[in-house]
């Protein structure tokens, strides 16, 4: 599967392209910035795209109007026919916002039961109740996700929802030929919706990706082989930053161990969950982190670790942004793509795992663990790899099995001698391939 060997950058269009927040019906081609960026993202070395929504909405995408066209806001599908084909062109795949748990009360088949109510034939496309009210006054009752009235939840029991959707992702990969889909909080979704579209996609292109977005309980529920290839893994998420600002990395190494580790209860083996630090939804890390010479560190944990990493636009250059600020603060425009030290190294790290099978598939193996230091490996075939960590000010010496005693740090290009011990630089990381 391609997207197994990708390194992602996520794009949030409506904040990306400086669209107003309010759905004001006005056409402008703002999509089209996408093609400025292409370059940046290229010689980042990010070889696949995740749009959040980019199709009709009320205001912030996750309320659609309507599954089969552009946000006016974004310009029109002819636009983003050709800022995929300019993707494909420069070989980096695209996947979409699949967002069908709920849709916006903009969409036309719930203002048809507004209008018509008893006699609307979609009326059983939604959780309607007639003797009841909204918070909007409708004089009905109606389910919104998570108490949100401004999202209406679709009944994916429904068959003509079911074929609505189907119908329109057809058309996203026939229109504009996307390689695979990225659903909104598929932990709500149906698991029956579930396993028809992963048969149904699968159908429609070969390895066809799909990922879930997912928080907590046990992922196997949406990731197998009747449902997601992959889910966002927000276990691992927390465990990264809450590990170096606690100075405990154990917490995120039992996660990873947890999740990925040679024992039989493993949850995770040989499977590959979206490995993040953040993304349009929680805080940037540069504002999380609570030293900022442990951002370099984060993501070279991020990822050596198994899973995809995904990178979210403008946090490559180390972007500030905090939750409390609002959703906006998260989304926001960029006049131009940056690129400083951080870039560079986020850069180097992109190279390393397109071009390493055992970073990509290989299994988990700890080697030596302290609250400030760690050392791991990956090992896929005939390609092991070690990565060491050191979260400290000062030089650390770990000793463990080494089986071999020197080996290329990856991301510097010198050679290091480990026989008698691997000394690590303070606040260094080093992803070693021992030779």
């Amino acid at each position: 599967m391609w997207a197994y060997e990708s390194v992602f950058y996520q794009i949030y269009p409506l904040g990306f392209c400086s669209a107003p927040y309010e759905n004001d019906g006005v056409l402008e081609h703002r999509i089209l910035k996408v093609l400025e960026w292409e370059k940046h993202i290229k010689k980042l070395g990010c070889n696949a795209i995740y749009f959040s929504p980019v199709f009709e909405s009320d205001t912030h995408g996750y309320n659609t109007r309507d599954y089969t066209k552009i946000d006016t806001r974004l310009g029109t599908n002819e636009d983003f026919v050709k800022v995929v084909k300019d993707l494909h062109k420069n070989d980096i795949k695209v996947i979409l916002d699949g967002v069908f748990n709920h849709v916006g009360r903009g969409f036309w088949a719930f203002q048809d039961v507004i209008k018509n109510r008893w006699d609307s034939k979609y009326k059983d496309w939604f959780s309607i109740n007639f003797d009841g009210n909204s918070n909007y006054n409708d004089g009905l009752w109606y389910e919104g996700w998570e108490g949100n009235y401004d999202l209406v939840k679709l009944n994916l029991r429904n068959e003509e929802v079911i074929q609505h959707i189907f119908s329109a992702v057809k058309g996203w990969v026939e229109e504009f030929d996307i390689d695979g889909l990225r659903l909104d909080v598929a932990y709500c979704l149906d698991k029956d919706f579930l396993r028809r579209l992963r048969e149904f996609t699968g159908g429609l292109k070969e390895d066809f990706f799909i990922v879930g977005e997912t928080l907590h309980g046990d992922y196997n529920q949406w990731m197998n082989d009747q449902a997601c290839h992959s889910v966002t893994n927000y276990e691992c998420y927390k465990g990264l930053h809450s590990s170096f600002n606690s100075l405990n990395l154990y917490e995120i190494m039992y996660s990873i161990n947890r999740q990925f580790g040679a024992e039989q209860w493993t949850l995770y083996k040989g499977k590959h969950l979206l490995s993040f630090v953040d993304n349009h939804d929680v805080s940037r890390i540069a504002s999380v982190l609570t030293n900022e010479k442990h951002l370099p560190l984060i993501y070279a944990l991020m990822f050596a670790m198994p899973g995809i990493p995904i990178i979210y636009y403008g946090s490559e250059w180390g972007t500030k942004a905090d939750k409390s600020q609002g959703d906006p603060a998260l989304r926001v425009s960029f006049e131009k793509p940056e690129w400083n030290e951080l870039t560079d190294y986020i850069q180097k790290l992109c190279e390393i795992e397109k071009e390493s099978k055992a970073l990509q598939y290989g299994g988990y193996k700890n080697l030596a663990q302290t609250n400030r230091q760690v050392v791991f490996e990956r090992e896929f075939e005939d390609e092991r790899i070690m990565i060491a960590i050191n979260a400290d000010e000062n030089e650390f010496t770990a000793h463990f099995d080494a089986r071999a005693g020197r080996a290329h740090d990856l991301i510097t290009g010198e050679t290091v001698d480990f026989g008698g011990g691997l000394r690590i630089p303070g606040y260094t990381a080093m992803i070693l391939k021992p030779f």
